[in-house]
């Protein structure tokens, strides 16, 4: 099995002090993607190299103490993409892929952390740019290998994927037209990339279960109040080779939860 898990951190380094090493540890996944880890080179350096015996691969922002990406592995990719092309988000730090490719497959696991525009219109502007560019690198990626992308993707698909789905549906995160967007990620037609939701193959009806994000206001993590925004979106061959999931509520690093998806496969 391919255990792989991901993480919006909130920051490497406020993670780091909460225990997160010692959690990957005890977790022992083959590959770990994090988003929103907040630190440059200088951070990681003599202290975020490795974690409990993965190694690191990074996608720093630009801007201090904002943004950016990371993959830890047990395995050696065959290759490091930093971005995927796109000047304005790779400045950000929002996407890293690893390359897992061999004589008779070409395989990627990706780190992502789509944009959010909750904090106004200039962001939700920047993250409609972001879904209309990443669209096309997603379908062009897909014609030439299996890939993972894991990641804080901002968006609650359908209504089963927030509690309070009839008051935000004007709220960044379930706009109509994100939520359009996911609709046409997951399409297997020809307007569509055919990806697969993995979590909900796995499970098609949960709710309370499935969320992984509450607002730090109010009582929202204690009365469950939540969004499912961090996803594993797979091409279906190895979406297929989905066996079981685990959203770990109790683990608190940030104001996400960690997912995990257990794939029948081996690197």
């Amino acid at each position: 099995m391919f255990k792989l898990t991901s993480l919006n951190l909130n920051g490497l380094r406020s993670a780091a002090t909460k225990g997160v090493a010692d959690w990957v540890a005890e977790l022992a996944p083959d590959c770990i993607c994090m988003q929103e880890i907040r630190v440059q080179a200088s951070d990681i350096e003599g202290r975020f190299e490795e974690m409990a015996g993965l190694k690191g691969h990074f996608h720093f922002a630009e801007k201090k103490g904002y943004a950016g990406t990371a993959i830890y592995t047990k395995h050696a990719p065959s290759a490091v993409v930093v971005g995927w092309g796109d000047a304005e988000f790779d400045a950000e730090g929002r996407y890293l892929e690893l390359r897992f490719d061999t004589p008779k497959r070409k395989l990627s696991i990706i780190s992502c952390y789509f944009p959010s525009g909750s904090s106004g219109e200039e962001r939700q502007e920047a993250k409609f740019r972001f879904l209309k560019g990443f669209f096309p690198h997603l379908t062009a990626l897909r014609k030439e290998r299996e890939f993972i992308l894991c990641g804080d993707i901002n968006i609650a698909h359908k209504e089963i994927d927030l509690k309070n789905w009839r008051g935000n549906q004007k709220n960044s995160g379930f706009l109509p037209e994100e939520r359009a967007w996911m609709t046409r990620l997951l399409d297997a037609g020809t307007d569509g990339a055919g990806l697969v939701d993995v979590y909900r193959m796995l499970k098609p009806d949960t709710t309370a279960e499935a969320y992984t994000w509450w607002s730090n206001r109010g009582q929202a993590y204690a009365n469950n109040v939540g969004w499912r925004l961090d996803y594993h979106l797979a091409t279906p061959a190895l979406g297929a080779l989905a066996r079981s999931e685990q959203i770990y509520k109790t683990v608190k690093f940030s104001d996400h939860a960690p997912i995990t998806v257990d794939y029948d496969f081996t690197l």
